[in-house]
């Protein structure tokens, strides 16, 4: 009797906890018109090559997008850069190569096939430079985590002061849409901090729209294409659906007919 009121305790405290943690996840987000949403849904090439600027101005310094190569930028479905664009923009970056004749490894201009340069050589380097945190690669990120687009979105504008109660420790900021509302990674955006080359006003609200809209694209690069075909797809069985609604109509009728 008493191992069963024992576990019958445990198992009511942990309910309780996860009805508590459940209750806790429970954040209105942010709210926004997505251009890729929706069966009919693509990328603003305009907001992926911003977003792109962001990420390289604001994000890259501390996280990877390790699956992403140069060559990425310039292919159909995505920012869609020139390739001379998309060249200039790999070869501003220098990438670590070899080794050559003399065994020794050296730096040159990136190519097109290059992976996005790592910010950080390793993991331990990476979290010795953020306080213990490591910074997490932002390849697949919006399929990594609850609530996707509107997430990110609503996280890189989430930054407030704590509310009265709540302590934090150094090098620990309060954002009221992260899991638990303390968040390592200090308010990075602020209004006009990188400059549009095609003009847009570059605010909070416009740069966590744009590079969120990068990201996504990077985790789903051929969102596109799978839109087209499930559209296809849908078309197919509508076609399907009528003949053979008629087929059989013509057929029962026969038989309705001869009886």
């Amino acid at each position: 009797m008493k191992n069963f009121l024992k576990i019958f305790s445990l198992i009511i405290l942990f309910s309780g906890l996860s009805l508590s943690t459940q209750a806790a996840e429970k954040v209105e987000y942010l709210k926004t018109d997505w251009s890729f949403k929706g069966l009919f849904g693509k990328f603003d090439r305009a907001a992926l090559q911003r977003g792109y600027q962001v990420y390289t101005e604001v994000c890259s310094s501390c996280h990877s997008m390790k699956y992403l190569s140069y060559r990425n930028l310039a292919e159909k479905g995505g920012p869609e850069f020139t390739e001379q664009q998309a060249k200039a923009i790999a070869a501003s970056f220098e990438v670590t190569d070899g080794p050559n004749a003399d065994g020794e490894m050296f730096t040159r201009p990136g190519k097109l096939s290059d992976k996005f340069v790592m910010p950080y050589e390793n993991i331990k380097a990476a979290q010795a430079a953020n306080g213990g945190a490591y910074p997490p690669d932002m390849s697949v990120l919006v399929k990594a985590r609850g609530g996707g687009v509107d997430y990110i979105y609503s996280l890189l504008q989430g930054y407030e002061d704590p509310p009265a109660g709540v302590t934090l420790d150094d090098g620990v900021y309060y954002n009221k849409y992260m899991y638990g509302n303390k968040i390592k990674m200090a308010n990075q955006l602020s209004d006009g901090l990188v400059e549009y080359s095609d003009g847009t006003t570059a605010t909070i609200e416009q740069m966590s729209k744009d590079v969120t809209t990068f990201l996504m694209w990077s985790a789903e690069p051929h969102l596109e294409s799978r839109h087209q075909m499930g559209f296809k797809a849908i078309v197919y069985l509508i076609i399907l659906t009528i003949l053979v609604y008629y087929s059989m109509k013509r057929i029962w009728s026969r038989i309705e007919t001869e009886v």
